[in-house]
């Protein structure tokens, strides 16, 4: 019985491993050309984990002592692709899945997708569906008045790669989320005159001090951790209200656990406002050619935006049967921790806006209940089957999984 599988990154290869543990086999079924293409083919170059690797590791692989506690994407790339030799994770590539139904006859799901390369059309065919396309599935840029008339470069953060051709441009960086509070960073850094858009409240912190949160959470009240993270946040960088950074009512750890943002974690960007080379400003309201006019009244030409906004879930555009499992969002029905199960046989895995940590967690429930569910299947039939006779080649077909191919 093979479980499908769709989506290559992180998370669905942790779960194919966590599936093989338990002698469960799996088929990944991957659109592009290779495994954790978000990390290879759509990050920045200065991209690294905020997280210690104590809490950014796929199951059965912890890092090595030699691993640098914060890594590079390099660094977490290099991990991925010896997690997938070491445990002979093989997806299969080139495979854009364009629907998943289900058969309440057969309690089946039906995936359809195309071959890239050849043009066909696949089928497959299995009693579990584990959506692991993650919610990072299409880059979103708001819409603003003028923004078609802007006459300058405008890019997407999945599209940035590095400051160094943006050398001396005015360039505004819209989103104020940790991508876009780096990549003004990092165009800084390589001589940009930078500004970003802040509209909302966030915290900021640094890596060392989300560190000691995370280790003290293991021990301590959410309340308490998110106490001494905000003193030591106070003590690190002072009031930044009077640089137009607000800070939330609630704790980091309250926000982000409680189903909220990541507070921001900062890799130099706060001494770059407060010396006054990165520039804060309020909400665009329009754009007229190369004029970016802000909600205060106040106006400035730029020759580049970033837009740093995020991403939005296309599982729904394929998995015709959302109902089971998402929202009308794209997003599982149900909050964490119990948000990776559905019904009928499908799971989710890494939708919990947890990061690796969450993806880990999510694998290993997913195969433990696959495990599970198969384990009183099979009781089930041998106590119907006790005392009767059996065909060699009998087999339940709601075990079954199988690839039918078609040419289109």
């Amino acid at each position: 019985m093979a479980v499908i599988i769709v989506g290559a990154g992180p998370a669905g290869l942790a779960v194919s491993n966590c599936l093989s543990h338990h002698g469960i086999s799996s088929i990944i079924l991957e659109r592009d050309d290779c495994c954790s293409s978000l990390w290879k083919k759509r990050s920045y170059d200065r991209l690294h984990l905020h997280l210690g690797k104590e809490f950014c590791y796929l199951p059965y692989m912890p890092h090595p002592s030699s691993t640098p506690r914060f890594m590079s994407k390099d660094v977490f790339i290099d991990y991925v692709n010896l997690y997938v030799d070491r445990f002979g994770i093989r997806p299969r590539y080139g495979r854009s899945v364009v629907s998943a139904t289900y058969d309440e006859g057969s309690g089946e799901w039906k995936v359809e997708a195309e071959n890239v390369v050849t043009r066909e059309m696949e089928v497959y065919v299995s009693r579990f569906l584990v959506v692991a396309t993650g919610e990072n599935g299409k880059a979103v840029v708001p819409k603003i008045d003028g923004l078609e008339s802007f006459e300058g470069k405008t890019v997407h953060s999945s599209e940035y790669k590095c400051g160094k051709e943006y050398r001396g441009e005015d360039v505004l960086v819209v989103g104020c989320g940790n991508s876009g509070m780096e990549i003004a960073c990092d165009l800084s850094n390589y001589g940009a005159h930078v500004s970003i858009v802040i509209r909302r409240p966030f915290h900021v912190l640094n890596k060392e001090i989300v560190y000691a949160g995370m280790l003290l959470a293991k021990h301590a009240p959410r309340s308490i951790v998110d106490k001494v993270m905000l003193q030591l946040k106070w003590l690190r960088y002072g009031d930044l209200s009077k640089y137009g950074i607000h800070a939330p009512k609630q704790g980091p750890f309250a926000i982000k656990f409680g189903g909220g943002r990541t507070p921001v974690i900062d890799v130099g960007t706060i001494r770059k406002i407060k010396s006054g080379n990165i520039k804060v400003c309020p909400g665009v309201s329009k754009i007229k050619g190369n004029t970016v006019l802000f909600d205060n009244g106040t106006q400035k030409n730029f020759d580049a935006i970033v837009f740093a906004t995020g991403y939005q879930s296309t599982t729904n555009a394929w998995l015709k049967d959302h109902a089971y499992l998402m929202n009308e969002d794209g997003m599982p029905k149900t909050a964490p921790p119990n948000h990776w199960k559905g019904e009928n046989g499908i799971y989710c895995a890494g939708f919990s806006k947890n990061g690796l940590f969450g993806i880990s967690k999510d694998a290993l429930a997913i195969a433990a209940d696959i495990s599970a569910t198969l384990n009183v299947t099979n009781a089930n039939l041998h106590s119907s089957l006790r005392g009767t006779s059996r065909k060699k080649d009998r087999q339940p077909s709601m075990l079954l999984s199988r690839c039918i191919r078609r040419n289109t």
